[in-house]
């Protein structure tokens, strides 16, 4: 009885050790899904971009600044890209590294006339939001 209670308690830490690293990773690719989004809407929907909060100074440094000093240096954000999010998982290698080594293909004949292709850019947007609600399902 011991032993199997043992084995049991084992499995649970494993499952549990297991959830929390798979609750983590979504969690990290919910934030980069959502900041990728915000960022196409910067471009193609400006009216929905959200603006990063503005920095509060405090009083002290208010008074230092308005008499002429320089504000205090602020931490420089980490994780990708200097977005402030970080994340535990990195591609280390890709199929494109090869692709790259080979000759491109030369360009088309010509060039089709412009069209703006919004169908696409809120495909994009609606993809996105699948991508974010399969992982608040999973």
């Amino acid at each position: 009885l011991d032993k199997s209670v043992a084995e049991a308690t084992e499995q649970r830490k494993a499952e549990n050790a297991e959830y929390k690293d798979l609750m983590a990773n979504n969690g990290a690719a919910k934030e980069v899904i959502l900041f990728a989004k915000n960022r196409l809407n910067k471009f193609y929907a400006p009216k929905l971009y959200k603006t990063p909060p503005k920095v509060e100074l405090s009083r002290e440094d208010r008074i230092f600044v308005n008499n002429g000093g320089t504000p205090p240096p602020t931490e420089a954000p980490g994780g990708i890209a200097g977005t402030g999010i970080s994340v535990g998982f990195v591609q280390l290698a890709s199929a494109r590294a090869q692709l790259r080594k080979d000759a491109p293909a030369p360009p088309p004949e010509t060039a089709a006339a412009y069209s703006k292709k919004s169908e696409e850019s809120n495909s994009v947007m609606a993809m996105m939001d699948l991508l974010v609600k399969d992982l608040d399902k999973e």
